[in-house]
């Protein structure tokens, strides 16, 4: 009987002074259980034994080879259910009910659960790695990114940062700045099996890729691994990713670039962080950083086409026109790509695949000798250029129009191969300063700015004439104006 069922019976006997009789008839129970309950106040619990599952046990072989023949024939979605394996059993020929197979697969699930340890954690001993797909805005964009966690798993100390990408020179040059960042290296850090650090598993031991093997050794830390599929073997940095991405970015974050957003996010991480004293004393367990941090980037030999332009991951850049058609060394990183060749070397911000970035400077020597070149891109060259080069150009084209004033623009890159951008500059804006722009003197005042344009005498006779500008369409009008008689002049 229930507890409370006990409770009144001994109530209205001991207390109440009804007799058992009395209690039997109005609770609807006999006399011997009166008084069962009346010498003990809490009824004993019996354990019986197991009954006896004839069915169980004849369909529970055939269950179990099933299972084991179905095994490599099913998927996440198309997984074996009781409901299937009862139909096969019941096509087979057994008598068995679908409440039976189900109890005998839940039964076999929980002796095949997985029962998990807890794990001490030591200062300094453990860092734990993963990434996470996450949705910023950049720029007013929504897109995917990929936040890598390192988590210190003594201090619950975490690094997180915003990646393009979660491939091995993002994973390379996370570690890079989460060891900097954390002041030093745990003894062991764990990673999934990532293709990033893993080339192949053996039984239980992993070949690891070259450049994290690079990586390893430049550190002195010791890679251990989760097993395949269970990502609960690092589930402090799985649970920890988790909790950033709903505490601190939810909403959506916004920003101007990724880098942006990441620091803001950092900040966040730290302001939140409570274990400042955990975290003191397991960074003196830490191992102290070597003397320079690891190169991250990937090295690759690329060749310059005839353009002077180079492809790295699908963008394309622009190289001083001196490299075309030669070999060149690209050094890539997260955010930039830096290009070497012949001691020369050109920094670039990292595009993305599809995108190009030109300097017209690289082209300064074949612009000064194609006018019509010119003329397509004197927009772009003068706004790289800088000033004085955006005021002269507005005005060669009002004084000229833009054919001729690319030609004269084309003078003037010529100037700046042969003499240099500064003194070219210089002479320009003293002509500018003038409100002219005498490219037949520039050569003298390149070489000597101080050197103001010679004064030519004129004629007393021609004293009284003022010429504005010349063009070759004016001499034309000339001529037209001779051959109708003479009255244009």
């Amino acid at each position: 009987m229930r507890m409370d069922q006990v409770n009144v019976i001994r109530h209205k006997v001991l207390v109440e002074e009804q007799s058992i009789r009395a209690v039997a008839r109005q609770m609807g129970i006999s006399r011997n259980t009166v008084s069962k309950y009346l010498k003990v106040s809490e009824p004993k619990r019996i354990v019986s034994q197991p009954k006896p599952s004839p069915v169980m046990e004849t369909v529970a072989p055939r269950i179990e080879e099933l299972l084991e023949h179905w095994r490599g024939r099913t998927t996440a979605k198309q997984r074996i259910t009781g409901t299937r394996i009862h139909r096969q059993l019941v096509e087979e020929g057994y008598q068995v009910g679908i409440t039976t197979v189900r109890d005998y697969l839940r039964e076999r699930r929980r002796k095949r659960a997985e029962v998990f340890v807890p794990l001490v954690h030591r200062p300094g001993e453990e860092a734990q790695v993963d990434f996470f797909e996450v949705t910023v805005e950049e720029d007013g964009q929504m897109r995917k990114a990929w936040k890598f966690v390192m988590r210190l798993m003594y201090s619950g100390r975490d690094f997180v940062r915003l990646y393009e990408g979660c491939d091995q020179l993002c994973f390379l040059d996370a570690h890079v700045r989460a060891f900097g960042y954390l002041g030093g290296v745990p003894e062991r850090v764990i990673y999934d099996n990532l293709s990033a650090a893993v080339k192949k598993i053996v039984g239980s031991e992993r070949e690891l890729t070259e450049r994290f093997r690079a990586l390893v050794c430049h550190y002195l830390f010791e890679p251990c691994f989760a097993r395949p599929a269970e990502g609960h073997d690092k589930g402090g940095v799985e649970a920890r990713g988790k909790g950033i991405r709903l505490a601190h970015l939810t909403p959506i974050p916004k920003g101007k670039t990724l880098s942006e957003i990441s620091e803001v996010l950092l900040r966040e991480v730290e302001m939140a962080f409570t274990g400042e004293q955990s975290f003191a004393q397991e960074r003196r367990h830490l191992r102290e950083l070597p003397e320079r941090p690891f190169e991250a980037r990937r090295v690759e030999m690329i060749s310059v086409s005839r353009r002077s332009t180079v492809r790295i991951e699908g963008a394309t850049y622009s190289v001083p026109s001196q490299w075309a058609s030669l070999k060149a060394t690209a050094y890539i990183g997260v955010e930039d790509v830096r290009i070497h060749c012949r001691g020369q070397c050109e920094i670039y911000p990292r595009e993305r695949k599809g995108s190009q970035k030109i300097r017209y400077r690289h082209y300064l020597t074949e612009l000064a000798k194609k006018a019509q070149a010119v003329r397509q891109v004197a927009p772009e060259l003068v706004q790289e250029l800088g000033e004085p080069y955006g005021r002269l150009w507005e005005m060669l084209v009002e004084r000229y129009g833009a054919k001729e004033a690319s030609r004269v623009l084309a003078r003037i890159v010529g100037a700046l191969v042969d003499h240099g951008e500064e003194p070219v500059a210089d002479a320009l804006e003293a002509a500018l300063e003038n409100g002219r722009c005498d490219l037949l003197s520039l050569s003298e005042r390149i070489h000597d700015p101080t050197q103001r344009p010679q004064t030519v005498e004129v004629p007393e006779a021609l004293s009284g004439y003022r010429v504005e500008s010349g063009r070759a369409s004016d001499y034309d009008l000339l001529l037209l104006g001779n051959a109708g008689g003479g009255d244009a002049l």
